[in-house]
Formats: structure tokens, sequence, C-alpha cells
């Protein structure tokens, strides 16, 4: 009993982590994918609330973001950590726009499959040029996201949490 106390303990934190990296993750990408919603909804001059678009955000931010999970628990970009924070969050938000890249050929591919189309087929007509500019935007959305993870994993959670979200915070240096 006391052994499977503290094992317990530990699942229940990992979860815990791992839904709060879920839950910012999607917020940030849902707040991004809705406002290049409104966006493109103003572009097109339609005036009207198409909830659709923004439940296709929004959802697309929850896949993205359980993606970009399942990359880091494969220890996507680790190797790059060394190097200067810019060449690391450039490096992963590419390397993650790939994997998003892939998922979403995948995810075409799937959807043609589902309604009637053989592979060969559900390939060929899928939109590369549609999928490289939703590509380009990720990777735009990605730069400051991991911008921002990477400087927390250097800072350290509890310095950069209490750096960004406390008044009058200040990290501790080397020289104190």
């Amino acid at each position: 009993m006391n052994a499977e106390g503290p094992k317990a303990a530990t699942l229940k934190q990992k979860a815990t982590h791992e839904l709060r990296e879920f839950a910012v993750i999607s917020l940030y990408l849902a707040l991004f994918f809705c406002a290049v919603a409104t966006y493109s909804l103003l572009l097109l001059n339609q005036f009207h609330v198409s909830y659709f678009i923004y439940c296709t955000a929004l959802i697309n931010a929850l896949v993205i973001a359980k993606v970009i999970l399942i990359g880091e628990y494969a220890h996507l970009g680790k190797k790059h950590e060394s190097k200067p924070l810019f060449q690391s969050a450039l490096h992963k938000a590419f390397l993650f726009s790939l994997l998003v890249f892939a998922f979403h050929i995948v995810e075409e591919a799937i959807k043609r499959r589902w309604h009637g189309e053989n592979f060969a087929t559900a390939y060929h007509g899928i939109r590369v040029n549609e999928l490289l500019a939703r590509s380009v935007v990720i990777f735009c959305t990605f730069l400051p996201l991991f911008a921002f993870r990477e400087l927390r994993r250097v800072l350290g959670e509890d310095n950069f949490r209490s750096l960004f979200f406390r008044t009058g915070a200040t990290t501790k240096t080397d020289a104190d």
C-alpha cells in the first residue's frame, strides 16, 4: 500500500501537469486561430457570424495542441536545446510545423478516403499549396510559443511563472 501511494501521486502530478500544458497550448492556439478566422471572414466580406469556422478553429487548436504534446513526448527537437534560445525555438517551431503539416496530409487523405475515394486519388486530390500556406501560418504561430517554452525551460517553471505573473518579479542570477 505504501509503495503505491507515491507512485499514484507521481502519476496524478504527471496527469495534472500534462492537462495544464494541454490547456495552455490549446488556449494560445485557439486565440490565434480564432483571430485568423475573424481576419479571413473580414477579408472575404462575410459579416455574418459563422460558428462553423470558429468551431473548426477551436477543434484545430485542440488537435494541434495534442500533436505538440506528442512531439514533445517523442523528444522532437531536444538535441538543439544546447544552442542559443532563438535557434532552439526556431528549430522546434520548424520541426513541429513539419509534424503538423504531415498530420494535415494524413488527415486530408483519411477524410477523402472516408468519402469513398481510393488512396491514390485521395493523395492526388490534396491541395498541397493550401497546406503549405497553412503551415506557414502555423510556423509563425509556433515561433512565440516555442520561444516562451524554451525560456521557461531555461529559467525553470517557478522563475518563469514568477517573472511573468508576479508584480515586481525578478529572477535570481548567478551573481546573487
